[in-house]
């Protein structure tokens, strides 16, 4: 019979099961408990509004929101960003400001992490491969 022992997270756990022959398995399952998202690196959102400050309330808007959310699938994504793109990958293109600029992250939708690969002008984001940045 599985228990359960707590890492002191609210988003982790492990369980200690019995395998059929008696031996005992250490098996880690990640349990999103509590559903929030993990964004790194919110220095890029920085430093990009240091040179674009008329894009911090927003980048930060979705920053908050971003970690807040429960995210598990993209149609999570597209119920609450009507514009946002998804791409190969698991990455998805935000517009931010009223498609002034844009987000591309990649979510990594089984731990809850979301990591920023880009955020830029829309002049400069369409001088990359949104596919592979």
């Amino acid at each position: 019979m599985p228990f359960g022992i707590q890492d002191g997270s609210a988003s982790t756990s492990w369980v200690w099961e019995s395998s059929q022959n008696g031996n005992f398995l250490f098996e880690f399952l990640l349990r999103r408990t509590n559903l929030s998202m993990r964004v790194i690196a919110r220095k890029t959102l920085r430093d990009f509004y240091e040179h674009h400050a008329d894009g911090k309330t927003p980048l930060e808007a979705w920053f908050h929101e971003t970690e807040a959310a429960g995210w598990q699938r993209p149609q999570k994504i597209k119920n609450r960003y009507l514009s946002a793109d998804f791409l190969p990958g698991n990455r998805a293109v935000f517009n931010i400001k009223g498609n002034a600029y844009r987000l591309i992250v990649k979510m990594h939708y089984n731990t809850g992490i979301v990591f920023i690969r880009f955020v830029g002008t829309h002049a400069e984001y369409d001088k990359i491969d949104a596919t592979t940045i």
